[in-house]
C-alpha cells in the first residue's frame, strides 16, 4: 500500500501583496511540514490573490512572481508545494499557471486550459489558454494538475489521466454564490466517475471586494467526499490518502455542510470583516433606523468585527416612530455597540429655510423626504472622515432593483452589507440569527417596512408587496426573462411592465452606489452590466 498525506492549504490571500501571500505559503507549508504532510496545495494565483484584475497587466508583475517563486524555491522546504500564480512568457503570453516546487525547484507547470468569460469571470481578457497536461511523480503517486474552471469540463481531467495521471489536483478561486458547494461537489464527482482518479478540491476563502470565497476544500474519491474542510475559515487540513492496487480510501475529517441560511449570513459576515480590515479601516458606523435592514446590517457588521468596532447612530424625525427609536436602542445594547441619537431636525430645517427661494409656490413632494436621507448621509460620513471608520448602507437587492433609495442619501457610503440579498431573504436571515442569539427584536422582523420619511408611510405605498416584487425581480434580473415571459407566469401585466420600467431606469443610480457581497448567481455589479443611456424597451 502506498500512503500519501495531502494538505489543503484553504487560504485567505490579499489580492496584490505578492510578498504577504509568498510569505503565507511558506508558512503554511512549513506548518504541513512539520504535520506530517507530504504535499501541499494552495489556491489559484495564491501568490496574486484572486482576482487580480487588471494588476496583471502591470509590467512588474513578472518580476515580482519571479522573485516569489525564487524565494519559494529558496526555503527548501520538505514538501512538494502545488501554488497559483500568473505566469508571462518571453514571447508575451500570460497564462494562469500553477507550479510545483520539490526540494527547492520549480519542478513543472501546468496552464490552466479552460478561462471563464461570464457571469463575475473576465478572464480571457488577461489570459491564453493552455492545452498540455501536466503530471508529476512524488512518493509513488502521480499527480495531474487542473485549476478552477478545468474540472467543470470533462477534457482537462481526462488529458491529465491519459498522461497517466492517478489523482487530480485541483486549485480554485472558486466564488460563492447560493447551492454552490453542493455545485461543485456533484461537478468534481462527475470527473471522477470519467476519469476513475481522485480529485483533490481546493479553494480559496475570504472577500475581496464584491466577491466572497467560502472554502469548503474536499478530497473526492468514486464521487464520495471522503474529507471536507470547513466553509469560510481559512484553515490547513490534512488528509492521508491510501492506495492499493489502483484502489483509494482516506482518512481525514469530513466537516459539516452548510445550508442555506447558515451559509449566506456566513457569506456576508466575511465578506464585510474581509473589506473593512484588508481596506484598512478601524471599525464601521451605520444608521440605524429600527427597521430590519439596518438591524440585519449591524448584525453581521458586530459578528463580523465586534462590537468594540461598530457605532450605530439613530437620527430621528419627526415621523419616527416612538417604536423605531425603542427598537434601534434595544437592538444596539443586545449587541454591546456604541450608540447615539443625533436628531436632524436642524439640519433639515437649514436646508429648507436655504431652499426657500427655490421651492417657492411648489407642492411638497419626495424632494423634501430625500433632504431627510441627505441630511443622514452628510452626518455618517462626517462621522466616518473624522473617526477613519467605514460607513455600511443598509440597501437591500430589492429596494437597490427599483431604485427605492436616495442618492447621497442612504446611499452615501462605502460598503452595502445587503447589496445582493432581496427582502424577503432580510427576513429569513433575521429569524436565522435569532437563533444563535436573539439580537433582533421581533416586531421589527413583523411589523410592515417603513421609510419613514413622511406620516404613516410603508414600503407597499409605493412597492409591490415584496414576496410578488421578490419573484418578479429573480426572473428579470437573475434569469434575464422577457416581460412576456414573466406575465405568462400569472402575474398582472401593469405591475411587471412598472417594476421592469424601474430596474431599467435606475441604473444609473446603481452605478453610483456602494460594492456588496454577491450571493446570488447573478448580482447588480461585476455580474450585470447594462448601459445607463438606453433606448431598449420592455415587451418591444
Amino acid at each position: 500500500m502506498t500512503q500519501i498525506v495531502l494538505a489543503a492549504a484553504q487560504a485567505n490571500p490579499h489580492v496584490g501583496d505578492i510578498p504577504g501571500n509568498t510569505n503565507k505559503v511558506i508558512e503554511l507549508s512549513q506548518q504541513a511540514a512539520s504535520q506530517g504532510a507530504h504535499v501541499i496545495v494552495f489556491p489559484e494565483l495564491m501568490l496574486t490573490g484572486y482576482p487580480p484584475e487588471d494588476l496583471l497587466l502591470r509590467p512588474s508583475v513578472r518580476l515580482r512572481i519571479d522573485h516569489a517563486l525564487a524565494e519559494l524555491c529558496n526555503a527548501n522546504l520538505p514538501i512538494a508545494i502545488v501554488v497559483g500564480y500568473p505566469k508571462r512568457l518571453d514571447t508575451g503570453e500570460l497564462y494562469n499557471a500553477a507550479g510545483v516546487i520539490v526540494n527547492g525547484k520549480l519542478v513543472g507547470e501546468y496552464f490552466k486550459h479552460a478561462l471563464p468569460n461570464y457571469q463575475v469571470f473576465d478572464e480571457e481578457r488577461y489570459f491564453t489558454a493552455g492545452s498540455e497536461a501536466f503530471v508529476f511523480e512524488h512518493l509513488g503517486i502521480k499527480f495531474g494538475l487542473t485549476v478552477c474552471e478545468d474540472i467543470w469540463q470533462s477534457s482537462p481531467a481526462h488529458l491529465a489521466e491519459q498522461a497517466g495521471a492517478q489523482v487530480i489536483l485541483n486549485l480554485n478561486a472558486s466564488p460563492f454564490h447560493r447551492g454552490k458547494q453542493a455545485e461543485r461537489e456533484s461537478v468534481v464527482a462527475e470527473r471522477c466517475a470519467e476519469t476513475g482518479c481522485p480529485v483533490f478540491y481546493v479553494n480559496q476563502v475570504g472577500g475581496q471586494d464584491e466577491l466572497v470565497f467560502d472554502g469548503g476544500s474536499f478530497l473526492s474519491i468514486g464521487g464520495e467526499v471522503v474529507a471536507r474542510s470547513s466553509a469560510f475559515d481559512e484553515e490547513l487540513s490534512l488528509t492521508t490518502l491510501n492506495a492499493i492496487d489502483g484502489t483509494y480510501s482516506a482518512e481525514g475529517a469530513v466537516k459539516s455542510y452548510q445550508e442555506d441560511l447558515e451559509s449566506v449570513y456566513n457569506a456576508l459576515v466575511t465578506a464585510t470583516r474581509d473589506y473593512v480590515n484588508k481596506n484598512g479601516f478601524k471599525g464601521i458606523v451605520l444608521g440605524l433606523s429600527g427597521g430590519v435592514d439596518s438591524a440585519l446590517t449591524l448584525a453581521v457588521a458586530t459578528d463580523a468585527l465586534g462590537p468594540e468596532r461598530v457605532q450605530a447612530v439613530m437620527m430621528p424625525f419627526k415621523y419616527t416612530a416612538q417604536i423605531s427609536l425603542d427598537d434601534a436602542e434595544e437592538e444596539a445594547e443586545l449587541l454591546g455597540v456604541d450608540y447615539k441619537v443625533i436628531p436632524i431636525a436642524p439640519m433639515y430645517e437649514a436646508f429648507v429655510s436655504s431652499l426657500e427661494g427655490e421651492f417657492e409656490g411648489l407642492p411638497v413632494d419626495t424632494t423634501e423626504e430625500n433632504i431627510q436621507a441627505r441630511c443622514r448621509g452628510t452626518l455618517l460620513m462626517a462621522i466616518s472622515n473624522k473617526k477613519g471608520v467605514l460607513v455600511l448602507t443598509t440597501g437591500n437587492k430589492s429596494e437597490m432593483a427599483v431604485g427605492y433609495s436616495t442618492l447621497y442619501g442612504d446611499m452615501a457610503g462605502g460598503y452595502d452589507v445587503l447589496k445582493d440579498v432581496e427582502k424577503t431573504l432580510v427576513f429569513d436571515l433575521c429569524w436565522y440569527r435569532n437563533t444563535l442569539g436573539y439580537v433582533i427584536p421581533e416586531r421589527v422582523i413583523t411589523r410592515p417596512p417603513s421609510a419613514e420619511l413622511r406620516p404613516d408611510q410603508v414600503d407597499e405605498d409605493s412597492l409591490p408587496p415584496y414576496d410578488v416584487l421578490d419573484e418578479v425581480l429573480r426572473y428579470y434580473v437573475e434569469q434575464d426573462m422577457s416581460a412576456e415571459a414573466i406575465i405568462a407566469k400569472g402575474f398582472e401585466k401593469e405591475m411587471v411592465m412598472r417594476i421592469i420600467r424601474l430596474v431599467d431606469l435606475n441604473e444609473y443610480k446603481r452605478r453610483q452606489a456602494p460594492i456588496g457581497a454577491r450571493i446570488t448567481a447573478r448580482g447588480f455589479g461585476r455580474d450585470r452590466r447594462y448601459p445607463i443611456t438606453s433606448g431598449w424597451k420592455a415587451g418591444v
